[in-house]
């Protein structure tokens, strides 16, 4: 007889299975009857644990984004303390192998992007939109302290430094540039952290004289 296992042992075997055929087959592509097959349970367990196809897809992007502690926290990254470089070195790294270690997950969002954007568009609200929140208030202050220039759009300038390295991200682990160029995460990190500096930095005649000054009275505001 087969073992019966608890309802949250059966429920995880049921999202670590779905995790693997929405990844490798997308939204439209994945059966919930191959889904129950492969997890080795009845189609209609699925369903009471989950109410629908599309709440097993949320399920199963949610899990993915904690898992390895995706879903990082910003506010631990973000010192300001410490000089722009140093602090965004950090972060890009951070993310890069965050991401790196779970390519399931950007492949769960892309199929998610295409077939279903109901459920992308969650993700965004949910996840994505409040990093670049985050990231673009970091900005904001640094602008107020002469740090980066003061025409700069802080939300675009959060995407643009995240787009650098996600962008990375799927040419190496979905179009095989890995293959092609193995990147160490810290050298890319570095690199694309120069990169962004140079285009948000101000003119040198710009910088004020007490940014450090400044930079304690703005964060003392916070």
């Amino acid at each position: 007889m087969p073992v019966r296992l608890p309802a949250s042992e059966r429920k995880a075997q049921i999202l670590r299975t779905a995790t693997e055929l929405f990844a490798q087959q997308g939204y439209e592509g994945t059966k919930t009857s191959l889904i129950a097959r492969e997890a080795g349970v009845n189609e209609a367990i699925i369903f009471r644990h989950f109410n629908s196809k599309e709440d097993l897809y949320w399920a199963v992007l949610e899990a993915s984004c904690c898992a390895n502690e995706m879903n990082m926290q910003l506010k631990d990254v973000l010192d300001f303390s410490a000089e722009p470089e140093e602090v965004l070195c950090h972060l890009a790294e951070e993310v890069l192998k965050r991401v790196s270690s779970n390519p399931q997950m950007m492949r769960l969002l892309l199929f998610a992007a295409l077939e279903n954007h109901k459920l992308s568009h969650r993700f965004f609200r949910q996840y994505a939109s409040l990093k670049y929140e985050e990231l673009a208030g970091y900005i904001r202050m640094r602008v107020k302290v002469g740090d980066f220039r003061t025409d700069l759009d802080a939300l675009l300038a959060a995407r643009g430094f995240f787009g650098m390295l996600i962008y990375h991200n799927q040419i190496q682990e979905l179009f095989g540039g890995k293959n092609v160029h193995a990147y160490e995460a810290k050298y890319v990190a570095e690199t694309f952290v120069k990169i962004w500096l140079a285009g948000v930095r101000p003119e040198a005649a710009e910088v004020p004289k007490s940014r450090r000054a400044r930079l304690t009275a703005a964060v003392a505001t916070m």
